[in-house]
């Protein structure tokens, strides 16, 4: 299954990079779902898993502890290396350049996605299907960002398209790496906590304000209540 999930993650981004280019309008109504999503992921799912999971082993303040350090983490990575581009408000030297460089760490970015599907899996299915869908609406937004970022810095379509490819297999090749290794619940739980800190910034740092930023409008707050309403509903269905 978790294979299905992969290339399903494939296609989601693919298709994210395809609406950026035809349905600018409707970005925003996109977004505010997928916000809604993946911090209705981090809070109904991811927390409470990973502090089922780290059992009697660590107390549940290790585990708040660690969704801090992966939520900072992900937010030096966003500063340092430029992951996302908010509107036309970029100032750069090199815009090409700068547009490269956010390309290439959205990939990575997109990898550590995958990661975190592969990882749930390892869970139980339920939990890795609510994280797979979690991240198939953010895949979606990646593959806009990818396309929006190269386009916006003076990029190509050839060129948007050609990082689009690269951003579409990278969570496929995050979930085959989780194939070759192992660990024990415990930790498993800690790193879901990690990854709990970089849902959570994704959601309210990165997409929340970007479905805002040229549409700040009840329809997109609507969305991504209704984002986190349908994750809460699913994962209390899957048990």
């Amino acid at each position: 299954m978790v294979l299905i999930f992969a290339v399903a993650a494939f296609v989601s981004t693919i298709f994210g990079g395809l609406f950026a280019l035809r349905f600018k309008d409707k970005l925003h109504l996109i977004l505010g779902f997928s916000a809604g999503a993946v911090i209705g992921v981090a809070l109904f799912d991811l927390l409470p898993e990973s502090v089922e999971l780290i059992g009697d082993h660590y107390q549940v303040t290790t585990a708040t502890a660690l969704i801090a350090v992966g939520f900072a983490a992900f937010m030096i990575l966003d500063r340092l290396l430029v992951i996302h581009a908010h509107g036309d408000d970029i100032h750069c030297e090199n815009e090409k350049h700068s547009g490269f460089h956010g390309a290439i760490t959205l990939s990575i970015h997109s990898f550590l996605d995958g990661f975190g599907i592969g990882l749930a899996f390892k869970v139980s299915p339920a939990v890795g299907v609510i994280v797979a869908v979690a991240v198939l609406a953010h895949d979606f937004s990646d593959g806009i960002n990818t396309v929006n970022y190269i386009l916006k810095n003076r990029g190509r379509d050839k060129t948007a398209f050609t990082w689009l490819i690269i951003d579409a297999v990278a969570p496929m090749m995050g979930i085959i790496s989780t194939f070759f290794f192992s660990v024990s619940s415990a930790v498993l739980g800690l790193i879901l906590a990690v990854f709990c800190g970089f849902f959570l910034y994704i959601g309210a740092s990165d997409l929340l304000p970007e479905s805002h930023h040229r549409h700040p409008r009840a329809m997109t707050t609507l969305m991504t209540i209704l984002g986190m309403a349908v994750l809460y509903a699913a994962i209390y269905f899957a048990g």
